[in-house]
C-alpha cells in the first residue's frame, strides 16, 4: 500500500472533485470507491455483509422513512466497513500509484494500511455545504424523490450524513489523522491545493 494516497470524508465534501484534479498533476490513477459499490455489493455474501443484505431487501420507504436517522446511520453497511476487504484487494492489484477516494474509507480501516500518516486526509463538510453541493450537482432528491415522502426522507438522509461526518471527526482525532473542514471558504482549486499539501504531493 505504499503507492496509495487516501481521501476520505463525508458525502458532498469534494472528494471526487479533488481526486480528479489532483491525479493528473501528481501522476496518480483515481480509484473511486463509489464506482465499485455495485460490483462489491454483488460480490459480498450475506455472511460477510449482513447489513447490506438487509438493506437490499428493503423498500425505499423502509430504508429512508420508516427508520430513524440514528438507526440508518448505525446500520448502513458501508459505514460499518462491510465490503472494505474488496476495496483493499482492488488497491493491491492496481500496480501503479493511486489516489483512492470515497466515504467508504473509514479512518479505523485505513490507518493500519498507511505506510505514513500523511498519506491520508478526510474532508469534513458542514451540513450547509453538503446540501448546497447536492443541489449544485442535481442529486439532492435522487434518493429521497423515490420515496412516498421526499421532504422527510431528505431530512433523514441529511441528518444521517451529519452523524457520519461527526463520527469521522471523532475517529480521525482519536487516531491522529489529518482532516480538512469544508465549509465553502475555499474554492475547488484551493481545496485541491490544501489536500495536496496534506498528502505532501
Amino acid at each position: 500500500m505504499r503507492d496509495v494516497y487516501w481521501i476520505g470524508g463525508g458525502s458532498g465534501g469534494g472528494k471526487s472533485t479533488v481526486a480528479r484534479a489532483l491525479a493528473p498533476r501528481s501522476g496518480l490513477r483515481v480509484y473511486a470507491t463509489d464506482d465499485v459499490m455495485p460490483d462489491h455489493a454483488r460480490r459480498c455474501p450475506p455472511a460477510d455483509c449482513p447489513c447490506l443484505a438487509r438493506f437490499a431487501a428493503m423498500s425505499m420507504d423502509e430504508r429512508w422513512l420508516l427508520r430513524t436517522p440514528r438507526t440508518m446511520f448505525e446500520t448502513f453497511h458501508w459505514y460499518r466497513g462491510e465490503g472494505f476487504h474488496l476495496v483493499e484487494a482492488d488497491l493491491r492489484g492496481v500496480g501503479q500509484p493511486v489516489v483512492a477516494e470515497g466515504f467508504r474509507l473509514l479512518p479505523s480501516l485505513v490507518r493500519p494500511l498507511l505506510t505514513e500518516p500523511h498519506r491520508a486526509v478526510w474532508l469534513l463538510p458542514t451540513p450547509e455545504f453538503r446540501r448546497a453541493a447536492f443541489e449544485h450537482r442535481g442529486s439532492l432528491w435522487q434518493i429521497a424523490g423515490r420515496t412516498s415522502d421526499p421532504e422527510r426522507a431528505l431530512a433523514n438522509l441529511l441528518e444521517r450524513d451529519r452523524m457520519f461526518t461527526d463520527r469521522l471527526r471523532a475517529e480521525t482525532a482519536e487516531l491522529g489523522l489529518r482532516v480538512i473542514e469544508v465549509d465553502g471558504s475555499l474554492t475547488p482549486d484551493e481545496l485541491t491545493d490544501a489536500v495536496a499539501g496534506a498528502l505532501r504531493l
